[in-house]
C-alpha cells in the first residue's frame, strides 16, 4: 500500500510515530472499511451501491486514510453535479462533498485537512466551477475546517438531516 504511487505517507507530516497513516485513492476492497468508519462516526449512512457508484464515477477524488495494517481510519468522497445557471444559458458543475469522516482515535492529527486538500485537487480535474457541501449547524469543528479552506456559508437547509437538524450549505469558487 505505501509503495503505491498514489499514496502519500502522512506519519512524517503529522508527527504521529505511533500511528502512521497513508492517504491514497479508495479501491473497491476498501468500501467495507469506509462503510464501517461512516457507521461508527456519522449518523448518516448510505447503501453499498451508493459508495460503489461514487467510486466508479469519481474515484480520483474518493480517498481513504489507512493505518499501518491497511485498516481504513478515514475517508472523503465527492460527486459532480451539473446545474443550469439561473441567469445564463450555461451549465455549471459543482464538486459536491458527499461525506468525510475520521475515526475517533485518529482525529486532531491533520487527517481531515489532508483528505480535503488532496481530494479538492482531484475533484477540480472534473472541470468544476465551485465546491459545495452541507454540514450540520452543530458541527463546529467541521465548520471551522471548511472556513480554513475558504468555504463560506451560503444558506441554511432547514430540517436537512433525518433527525431534523439544519445544515449550512457552504460554497467555495473553484480557483
Amino acid at each position: 500500500m505505501g509503495t503505491d504511487k498514489n499514496s502519500k505517507p502522512m506519519n512524517d507530516t503529522l508527527g504521529m510515530p505511533n500511528k502512521p497513516v497513508i492517504i491514497r485513492k479508495c479501491t473497491e476492497e476498501d468500501l467495507d472499511g469506509v462503510m464501517q468508519v461512516n457507521l461508527n462516526e456519522l449518523p448518516e449512512d448510505y447503501p453499498y451501491f451508493f459508495y460503489k457508484s461514487l467510486l466508479d464515477n469519481f474515484g480520483d477524488a474518493f480517498l481513504v486514510a489507512c493505518d499501518q495494517e491497511g485498516k481504513v481510519v478515514g475517508y472523503i468522497m465527492w460527486r459532480v453535479e451539473k446545474v443550469p445557471s439561473v441567469d445564463e444559458f450555461k451549465i455549471y458543475k459543482k464538486g459536491h462533498l458527499v461525506s468525510i469522516a475520521v475515526s475517533k482515535d485518529y482525529r486532531r492529527l491533520g487527517i481531515a485537512t489532508t483528505l480535503l486538500t488532496m481530494s479538492m485537487k482531484e475533484i477540480k480535474k472534473y472541470g468544476i466551477d465551485e465546491y459545495v457541501l452541507e454540514v450540520r449547524v452543530s458541527n463546529t469543528p467541521a465548520i471551522s475546517l471548511y472556513k480554513k479552506f475558504n468555504f463560506s456559508i451560503h444558506s441554511i437547509k432547514y430540517a436537512y438531516y433525518r433527525d431534523g437538524e439544519n445544515a449550512y450549505y457552504m460554497i467555495r469558487k473553484a480557483d
